[in-house]
C-alpha cells in the first residue's frame, strides 16, 4: 500500500516508523532539517514541500496512493490537503483535528471536505483519561471484542501484594492472563515463573472483573474508581475531558483562572462545578477541598504548569494525578518525580490513525509502552495458523514474544489455557512485540 503522510511532526513521524516496514511510505514536510533527517533515518520518501499544493501531491505520487494521512498542526491545511488529494486520487484520506467543532460538523456530513476519516486529538485524549480513571493505578486501559475483554498495563508498588511473587503465585484470577512486564528499558514476555518487581508495570489481559479485581488487589486498601475528580485548566482538553465526565454521569470540579474562558465552560457544562481560581494558590485548594479528590487531572497550557500543578496535587494528599503533555520526551520525567499517569495528545492521535491502518488485518490494535509492543484482536480465518490447534501447539509456530490473552466466542469470554482449541470466527486478543507485529498479522 502507497502511504502519503503530510507532516512530520511528532504523529506523522510515529505513524511513519509503525508503517514503513510493510509500506510504500511518502512523508511531506516543509523543514528541510527535517526531511533530510528521515532520508536518512526512516525507510520512507521524504518530500520537501506544501502538501496543500497540487503539485506537492504530484511529486509525492497522489495518483498512485491508496492512503493520505494529514497530520500538520494546523486543522485547515489537513482539511485542505484531504480535498486537493480527492481531485487527484480515488486514496483514502484521513484528516487529524484538534477543534472538536470541525470534527461535528465533518459527522454532520459524512464525506464533507474530501475527507473519509477524522480523527480529533482533544476528543481522543478527553477519553483515554476517562477510560484511565476508572480503574485505580492503571497507567493505561483499552477495550477488545465489544467489552467482553480488557486490557491493562499497572505500575506495581512496592507495598503491593504481588511484589517480588511469580506470576504463578500471584494468577488467582479465573478469566484474567499475565500478558508482559515492563522492567525499565525491558519486556519480559510473562511466564508463571516470571518474579514481579516493585516498579515493574504489568500488563494484563481478561474480563473487565478480573481486571478490575486485580486493579483493587494491588492498590491501598479503600482506593476504588475515581469519583471525586477535580480538573485543572479549562483548555479545551480540559473543557472535552469534564464532558466526557459529565456523559458518563460524573460531576467534576474545574479549576480555570481566566474570568471568560470560566464563565464561557460554566454555561456549557451543567454538571460540572467551574471555580475562578489561581490552580497553585495553596490555601485556594484547601479551603475548596481539592487534596480530597480521588483525580486530579492538569490540563493546562503548557507542560511546566501541568507538571507543577499536579505535584502541587500530590503534596496536599491526592491519590492520583493525571497530566497532560505536548513534549513526548516528558513523559518519563513526569512520572519519575511523582505524576502517576502522563497523557500525550499527540501519541493518542498517531496509534488511533495507526489503528486504522491495520483495520484489514485487526478488528482493533492497542499501542502499548510508546509503542514497544501492541495488543490486537484478530477475528480467526480458515486459514490462520491458529484454527482447530490448541493453543500450545499453535504459539509454537509464532514468534516467543506472542501471547493470546483472550478467546471471544459467540459472545462468551474464554480464559485461553494451554489445552485450549481456537475455533473459526473467534476473536483472539493477543500481545505482541512490536517488531514482530506484520510477521505474525501474515500468519493469522
Amino acid at each position: 500500500m502507497r502511504v502519503i503522510i503530510v507532516g512530520a511532526g511528532e504523529v506523522g513521524r510515529s505513524i511513519a516508523q509503525n508503517l514503513q516496514a510493510s509500506h510504500e511510505v511518502v512523508v511531506v514536510d516543509r523543514d528541510e532539517e527535517i526531511v533530510e533527517d528521515l532520508t536518512y533515518s526512516m525507510d520512507v520518501l521524504a518530500i520537501r514541500g506544501n502538501g496543500t499544493e497540487i503539485g506537492t501531491l504530484r511529486e509525492a505520487g497522489i495518483e498512485d496512493a491508496d492512503l493520505v494521512i494529514a497530520s500538520t498542526d494546523n486543522d485547515e491545511s489537513n482539511v485542505v490537503i484531504c480535498g486537493a488529494a480527492k481531485t487527484k486520487s480515488d486514496a483514502f484520506t484521513i484528516a487529524r483535528v484538534r477543534r472538536r467543532t470541525l470534527l461535528e460538523t465533518w459527522q454532520g456530513s459524512q464525506g464533507a471536505f474530501g475527507v473519509d476519516f477524522m480523527v480529533c486529538t482533544d476528543l481522543l485524549t478527553a477519553q483515554t483519561i476517562f477510560r484511565i480513571s476508572g480503574l485505580p493505578a492503571a497507567q493505561d486501559v483499552n477495550m477488545f471484542a465489544g467489552g467482553l475483554v480488557r486490557m491493562a498495563e499497572f505500575e506495581i508498588g512496592g507495598d503491593s501484594p504481588v511484589a517480588d511473587r511469580s506470576v504463578q503465585e500471584a494468577d488467582c484470577y479465573d478469566s484474567m492472563t499475565f500478558a508482559a512486564i515492563f522492567r525499565d528499558d525491558e519486556m519480559i514476555v510473562a511466564s508463571g515463573e516470571s518474579i514481579i518487581r516493585p516498579g515493574d508495570r504489568v500488563v494484563v489481559i481478561g474480563s473487565p472483573d478480573s481486571v478490575k479485581g486485580f486493579a483493587s488487589d494491588i492498590t491501598s486498601p479503600g482506593q476504588d474508581e475515581d469519583k471525586e475528580i477535580v480538573i485543572i485548566g479549562a483548555s479545551e482538553i480540559g473543557f472535552q475531558t469534564a464532558r466526557e465526565f459529565e456523559d458518563h454521569g460524573y460531576k467534576p470540579r474545574l479549576i480555570e483562572r481566566d474570568h471568560e474562558r470560566a464563565r464561557e465552560v460554566a454555561e456549557a457544562l451543567p454538571n460540572t462545578i467551574v471555580m475562578e481560581s489561581d490552580a497553585t494558590d495553596t490555601e485556594f485548594l484547601v479551603r475548596e477541598h481539592v487534596d480530597e479528590a480521588d483525580l486530579v487531572v492538569a490540563t493546562l497550557d503548557g507542560d511546566e504548569k501541568n507538571l507543577l500543578a499536579s505535584l502541587l496535587a500530590k503534596r496536599l494528599g491526592v491519590d492520583r494525578t493525571i497530566g497532560v503533555i505536548e513534549n513526548h520526551q516528558y513523559a518519563d520525567l513526569f512520572e519519575q518525580v511523582g505524576v502517576d499517569v502522563a497523557i500525550n495528545p499527540r501519541e493518542e492521535t498517531a496509534e488511533e490513525i495507526i489503528r486504522f491502518t491495520h483495520a484489514d488485518h485487526t478488528e482493533k490494535i492497542a499501542m502499548v509502552e510508546h509503542d514497544r509492543a501492541e495488543v490486537i484482536e484478530i477475528e480467526v480465518g480458515e486459514d490462520s495458523v491458529l484454527t482447530n490447534r490448541s493453543i500450545a501447539e499453535a504459539t509454537a509456530d509464532l514468534p516467543e514474544c506472542v501471547v493470546i490473552g483472550a478467546i471471544s466466542r459467540g459472545g462468551e469470554l474464554i480464559t485461553p489455557r494451554g489445552t485450549t482449541v481456537v475455533e473459526p470466527g473467534d476473536h483472539v486478543v493477543l500481545f505482541v512485540d512490536a517488531a514482530v507485529l506484520d510477521q505474525v498479522l501474515e500468519g493469522l
